[in-house]
């Protein structure tokens, strides 16, 4: 991974280029950002950067030995700790990440922006509590009590350091506050205020924004040969998170404008009939697709809010837009409000595999009431 391979946040890779260059890197650093931010490739890139033998002013080469081996994610010196679950062949005190750095390699390389979910289905950890467990502290002592082999810096990255459990974060204080010489610890977290306060006060904070609509769209089309207005729409309903528009590419079943505005016409109707069918089509799409309505939906409400109190800050043009000024026009920030709260909570069931219809119709019936 290099920075070139992140599309923006060119503050943030020159802050962090700057410090190295300055021989100013702070021995434990925090990746701030909120899911769908770059926040673990910024990092993956940072500690290639670190170790690379013939970096430029903007980034690795990408091509010496080090970037080799961090390109594969089997350099010597890099450790990685990451969120686990026992599976049906690794139980008990192998439930640590040096079990699992085969299927995290796979992850790292087909789904560098991925989130959670995505690491759990590779390893076969879905459905199941995963965690950094206190067996693991003891392991990130004995990585960075050997010396480097090859690179200038040992480094440690610890993805979503938010899911240790209280001994393993307990486990790593000394360790973190006091590294042995060299040694870099990166953290890359979604959460802070899921994080002890004791782990907070020794990292330095590198926050991580979300990218933009732009910066997705241009990643789309680039890299992923997505026509450059089906990639503007992804980009909006995916609200700068890279992963959620990757995965719509294949997995939109149909438009979520369609499908929102014709929705929303007949929650206004109160046409019961059509909302039962409409509930029974909602039944019949992916999880996918279903999660990413309520998100188009979440979206829209958002920009009609905005329309009303700030016009210029809106992010729609086109039919999006011709829609959002009329729709605005039934809607006030209460309503706005409550029927945001009321499609979180639907969700976060559809999350948990309730019914997706009883879901769908229970909110529309809702939607109706408030709406009128």
């Amino acid at each position: 991974m290099q920075f070139a391979n992140i599309k923006g946040q060119e503050d943030v890779k020159e802050r962090l280029i700057n410090a190295v260059n300055h021989g100013q890197v702070a021995h434990a650093q925090l990746f701030l950002g909120k899911p769908g931010s770059p926040n673990l490739p910024m990092a993956l890139a940072f500690a290639a950067y670190l170790n690379c033998t013939n970096k430029s002013e903007t980034d690795s080469c990408g091509k010496c030995p080090s970037c080799s081996k961090n390109t594969k994610f089997i350099h010597p010196d890099m450790h990685f700790v990451m969120p686990v679950s026992a599976t049906k062949n690794i139980t008990g005190k192998d439930v640590v990440s040096t079990s699992f750095l085969k299927e995290w390699r796979t992850f790292l390389t087909e789904s560098p922006f991925g989130n959670l979910d995505n690491w759990t289905s590779v390893f076969g950890g879905e459905d199941k509590q995963v965690n950094i467990s206190k067996e693991e502290s003891r392991q990130i002592v004995k990585n960075l009590s050997l010396k480097a082999f090859e690179g200038d810096y040992k480094i440690m990255i610890i993805w979503l350091p938010e899911y240790m459990h209280p001994s393993a974060a307990n486990g790593i204080l000394k360790i973190l506050e006091e590294p042995p010489e060299q040694t870099i610890f990166l953290l890359v977290s979604n959460d802070a205020e899921k994080l002890l306060t004791t782990i907070l006060s020794r990292t330095q904070i590198v926050t991580i924004p979300k990218y933009t609509d732009e910066n997705v769209a241009a990643t789309l089309v680039e890299q992923y040969n997505v026509d450059s207005q089906k990639a503007a729409e992804l980009a909006h309903l995916a609200d700068g998170d890279l992963n959620q528009a990757i995965k719509l590419i294949s997995n939109l079943e149909d438009n979520s404008h369609q499908l929102f505005t014709d929705w929303m016409r007949d929650c206004f109707k109160k046409d019961y009939t059509q909302l039962v069918n409409r509930s029974d089509q909602f039944h019949s799409m992916n999880k996918v697709a279903q999660k990413s309505l309520f998100v188009y939906a979440l979206n829209m409400l958002r920009e009609s809010l905005v329309y009303q109190a700030a016009p210029q800050l809106k992010r729609v043009s086109g039919k999006i837009d011709s829609f959002i000024e009329n729709f605005s026009k039934v809607m006030d920030g209460d309503k706005v409000s409550r029927i945001s709260s009321l499609i979180n909570e639907a969700h976060y069931h559809l999350e948990r595999n309730a019914s997706p219809k009883m879901v769908f119709l229970d909110l529309s019936l809702h939607i109706a009431r408030i709406i009128k």
